[in-house]
């Protein structure tokens, strides 16, 4: 990534510019996943999923080994159930040309992956796609390593790429951009309430006491 596109507003996240890659959400990876506790991933990478599909961003599933690693784990699968994930045997997603060549149709350049692990099947393709041209950004908290320090590492070997490290929120405000993008507002609302922990909880007590202050006024 050049020096232009690392800041100013071009730098930020459009929903028409934006690819997804989702690598290797399958339970044989969560086995060994010790970054984060397992739950938070999940909900985090369905959240981006589900922020993907609301804004219209193109998603790419893949999964590695099916038939031994286990299938994509079905909240993810869920919410794209007419996709069949592309099922690899390269540890690095970039190598397999069905997945380089889904993303290239799409014809955007800001690529948005993540996965499990961090430090091998997320950083590998990464990597390689930064050095090709791609403006890669990697959601760190819907991505998980082995251990904290191998996914610390892996991150930090990326942004020494020119990878930016990002947050699924982080993604989806940016998509959002103005409150006044009223097509997208009530989904990214109910996103939050399912997925959006602490927030989602506090904007459901919000409009608790809303509709008991509109009951109230109408007594």
């Amino acid at each position: 990534m050049s020096n232009e596109t690392k800041s100013g507003l071009q730098a930020l996240l459009t929903p028409e510019e934006s690819v997804v890659v989702l690598i290797d959400h399958q339970p044989f990876q969560f086995a060994n996943l010790h970054s984060h506790e397992p739950t938070v991933i999940v909900n985090n990478a369905v959240g981006l999923a589900k922020a993907a599909k609301l804004f219209d961003v193109p998603t790419v599933l893949t999964t590695v080994l099916e038939e031994r690693g286990g299938y994509l784990i079905k909240g993810l699968q869920d919410v794209f159930p007419e996709q069949k994930p592309i099922d690899r045997t390269w540890v690095n997603t970039w190598q397999d040309e069905r997945v380089v060549d889904a993303v290239k149709a799409t014809g955007r350049k800001k690529l948005i992956i993540a996965g499990l692990w961090t430090e091998v099947c997320v950083a590998m393709p990464a990597i390689q796609a930064a050095g090709e041209g791609f403006e890669v950004f990697v959601v760190t908290d819907a991505s998980g390593g082995a251990s904290a320090e191998s996914h610390d590492m892996a991150v930090r070997r990326m942004v020494q790429a020119g990878v930016v490290p990002i947050t699924w929120l982080a993604v989806v405000s940016e998509w959002q951009r103005d409150y006044a993008r009223e097509e997208t507002l009530p989904g990214l609302t109910e996103l939050l309430l399912q997925h959006g922990g602490a927030t989602g909880v506090a904007y459901g007590w919000e409009t608790q006491l809303l509709a008991a202050g509109r009951a109230g006024s109408d007594a």
